[in-house]
């Protein structure tokens, strides 16, 4: 049996990153160009992202995606 931990995804790792940095959603928002009901809905599991605002918010926070 494997002890080797699954990867985090990157949905998770983009809502972890929404929640620790504390920035409201409405500054999110104007700074990305994702609608503030979109972000609260993906940060509270109601609402997946299309991969475009993905990106917006992966950007504002400097995340990059690396092959393993």
């Amino acid at each position: 049996m494997s002890t080797r931990k699954a990867p985090e995804s990157m949905t998770d790792v983009l809502r972890r990153t929404i929640i620790d940095r504390g920035v409201s959603y409405k500054s999110l928002s104007r700074e990305t160009g994702v609608a503030r009901a979109s972000i609260q809905r993906f940060v509270d599991g109601r609402q997946s992202i299309r991969l475009d605002m993905a990106d917006r918010l992966a950007a504002y926070f400097r995340l990059t995606v690396r092959k393993g």
